[in-house]
């Protein structure tokens, strides 16, 4: 056991207190107040980080077992001065409106485009081997965990297809 999370490629101490969630270990302990706390249910998504590849909910999972894991929140994956290319396509297609879910949306978005890459199917696939797609049907399925309370899930779908299109998630 290494007693340590790496997050965004920086090593953190695991904390002492084995009730403490990712997410308020992320905010609280580290400091990344990227990560939201919308339901605290695991219902809307806004919680959303990747780690060891793999979208999660971070307010339903202890920050204890993840002793070892690899943590990536929005903030590691793009800068102001050098965004993410779903940062990019999120801003050029107004699918932030308020910008509370956007974090949890773009890591799930990234870590979505992972998984249609790698052939993962989802209900929405039309077959469960070869290769998958990214169409807005498949978007919204995978998608759908996150939820906006703004309602801009057209505009979401195509800063998602945007970026499908030309192959580069982050």
């Amino acid at each position: 056991m290494s007693d340590t999370i790496t997050v965004n490629g920086t090593e953190h101490s695991v904390p002492d207190d084995p009730r403490v969630t990712l997410l308020d270990f992320l905010r609280q302990h580290i400091g990344l107040t990227g990560t939201k706390k919308g339901c605290d249910h695991g219902q809307c998504g806004a919680c959303t980080v990747i780690v060891n590849g793999m979208r999660i909910n971070s307010c339903l999972t202890l920050a204890a077992m993840h002793d070892g894991d690899s943590v990536t929140t929005i903030e590691g994956l793009g800068t102001p001065e050098a965004p993410s290319s779903l940062q990019t396509a999120f801003v050029e297609h107004d699918g932030y409106q308020c910008g509370y879910c956007t974090p949890g949306q773009i890591c799930s978005a990234t870590a979505m485009l992972d998984e249609i890459a790698g052939g993962f199917a989802s209900d929405a696939s039309e077959n469960l081997q070869g290769e998958m797609r990214a169409t807005p049907e498949e978007i919204r399925e995978r998608m759908s965990g996150n939820l906006c309370r703004c309602g801009a899930y057209a505009n979401i779908v195509a800063a998602i297809q945007d970026v499908a299109g030309k192959g580069d998630a982050r």
